[in-house]
């Protein structure tokens, strides 16, 4: 074939050009393709990049605003804000193959930073170089959710009681954890409308306010499923909103069980008495006169009493082991030997054990 044939002309110069592979059929034409390569790079920016971005960031949060929403970016400072917002504004050219850039920050001042931008790519196997500067403003503003938390806005309230008591101080702890921890992992899946937005301690127990009746709904069951207990909801009208729909705030009031890990109770048969080790579902524990396990529905353990609990007891000398049944402790109080039954959990081999004295005796507790 002749060169000739092999070449066609530049419509804007006229100089020959290489005759270029024609597009798929139902792919678009590009008329710049058939341009020489003088031509056809006169015009040529490999980047397409703003004059000046602006940034509007929550002095909350640290979220920014694009369009009419709010994102969180997890940024460490504004270079990271500023970088992240470049990356996404700049254009490459459809055309550049094997593109890399790299970009050098510099701090004007407080709110400006000047982004340069240096790019290499390939077109028409021709390697090439450019340069843009981007400036980004980066301005400060508060999100939506942030506004709602200094205004104290909430839709629903966890309070957490107890049956027959107030809760322990390791309960009133925990209940308020796992409120903020649920939050956290709504927080970590992206869900800015989950915070908490106040935590009252009252004689009765923790007040937890949170930002939907649904998060009220979840912390309150978590509450209950790892605590023990039950949960009821109280709907209270609030407004209707601008569609006409009523708008509620719901509290959730948990009822923590009758008792806690580590009271000392007398259940409701001659079996004697039982040291609680857990409440979640059905109150669970161990009896301590001979060490066998205790499960009680929540209506049994209503029909029980509290004896003592396990900060009452006292260490006390073992004076001997008298059989598999029993054993012989000094009295904590009388300093008197004292025979008492000898659960399985017992170590004959102990000098000392806690013990503790109620109404019903003197017992010996797990270690």
């Amino acid at each position: 074939m002749s060169d000739s044939e092999s070449r066609e002309f530049c419509p804007r110069c006229g100089d020959p050009r290489p005759v270029r592979d024609e597009p798929l059929p139902g792919a678009p034409r590009d008329r710049d393709r058939l341009l020489c390569d003088a031509c056809y790079f006169e015009d040529f920016d490999m980047v397409d990049a703003p004059d000046r971005i602006e940034v509007l960031v929550c002095s909350g949060c640290g979220a920014i605003q694009r369009g009419n929403r709010w994102v969180d970016v997890g940024a460490r400072d504004y270079t990271d804000v500023a970088i992240d917002e470049v990356s996404e504004a700049l254009g490459i050219h459809l055309d550049a193959e094997d593109v890399t850039w790299a970009v050098d920050p510099e701090q004007v001042d407080e709110t400006t930073i000047r982004m340069h931008c240096q790019f290499t790519g390939v077109v028409r196997e021709t390697p090439l170089e450019e340069s843009v500067v981007v400036p980004v403003k980066i301005g400060r503003g508060t999100c939506d959710r942030c506004g709602r938390i200094a205004g104290g806005y909430y839709a629903s309230t966890v309070q957490v009681r107890a049956t027959d008591r107030t809760p322990t101080p390791e309960e009133r702890k925990r209940a308020v954890e796992i409120a903020e921890s649920h939050v956290a992992d709504r927080e970590g899946d992206g869900d800015r409308e989950a915070f908490v937005t106040e935590v009252k301690e009252t004689d009765e127990g923790p007040n937890v306010k949170l930002s939907t009746n649904g998060l009220g709904e979840e912390v309150a069951r978590r509450i209950t499923r790892e605590l023990g207990g039950t949960h009821e909801s109280y709907p209270t009208l609030v407004t209707e909103d601008g569609d006409g729909n009523e708008v509620y705030r719901v509290t959730y009031a948990v009822r923590l069980p009758k008792f806690a890990p580590g009271d000392v109770i007398a259940p409701n048969d001659e079996d004697g008495p039982v040291l609680v080790r857990s409440v979640s579902g059905n109150l669970k524990g161990v009896r301590l006169d001979s060490g066998d396990p205790y499960e009680a529905r929540f209506e049994e353990e209503i029909a029980a009493r509290r004896l003592a609990t396990s900060d009452d007891a006292t260490e006390t000398t073992v004076v001997t082991v008298e059989d598999d049944h029993a054993v012989q402790v000094l009295d904590p109080e009388t300093y008197a030997a004292k025979t008492i039954p000898r659960p399985d959990f017992f170590d004959p081999d102990a000098e000392t054990v806690p013990v503790v004295k109620t109404r019903a005796g003197l017992h010996v507790l797990p270690e």
